[in-house]
């Protein structure tokens, strides 16, 4: 059974979890609980009576996120023309996710954080799996794809966030454009290219 907060317990928890979002937003997970208790204006033991551990509040700071990549990716797969699915999918979490260093920094480590988020990702990760061999199978997508490949492009991401804050967008729908133009199948496959 869920326990109901009182109003100033949940203003408070309200409070550590957009301090959270804002700090993890703009500098990666390497922020402190003590700094995102000083942003949200509550005391370290208020953060830790409401999150007894790191690990609860990236999970809770990063569940919408989540819910909307899950909801990208699903959107995708529904599509009937997997390219297209797919192109739609790699376009969004570019440009998604190119004001959020947090989230990128969570999702695709090696190591998550968050059990949670370790278990969304294998599952995002399984379904565009199953995205792209349908693109390949329609000869679309590039037969040498691998979703390594993705994770790459979305590695590229986090770069971005180097850009002033104004420049993201430009140069994430950039990236967005160059990285389906590396993943379409060639026509006609030059005879000479590499093993």
């Amino acid at each position: 059974m869920t326990q109901k907060l009182r109003s100033d317990a949940r203003d408070n928890r309200d409070r550590i979890l957009a301090a959270a979002r804002e700090l993890f937003a703009e500098s990666g997970l390497d922020v402190g609980m003590r700094e995102i208790a000083r942003k949200a204006e509550v005391g370290p033991a208020t953060l830790y009576r409401r999150f007894p551990s790191r690990q609860d509040l990236v999970a809770e700071a990063f569940a919408v996120e989540i819910r909307s990549c899950k909801d990208t990716v699903e959107d995708g797969c529904a599509d009937p023309d997997a390219w297209r699915g797919l192109t739609s999918v790699v376009t969004s979490l570019v440009t998604a996710n190119i004001h959020n260093r947090g989230f990128m920094d969570a999702f695709l480590s090696a190591d998550p954080p968050d059990q949670v988020i370790s278990a969304e990702r294998r599952e995002i990760l399984r379904r565009l799996t199953g995205l792209a061999r349908r693109a390949q199978a329609q000869g679309r997508l590039r037969s040498d794809f691998e979703i390594d490949d993705l994770v790459l492009v979305l590695l590229a991401v986090r770069g971005l966030s180097a850009l002033a804050p104004a420049a993201r967008d430009t140069a994430a729908r950039r990236l967005a454009v160059l990285a389906v133009d590396a993943l379409r199948a060639p026509e006609d496959p030059p005879a000479d290219r590499p093993a």
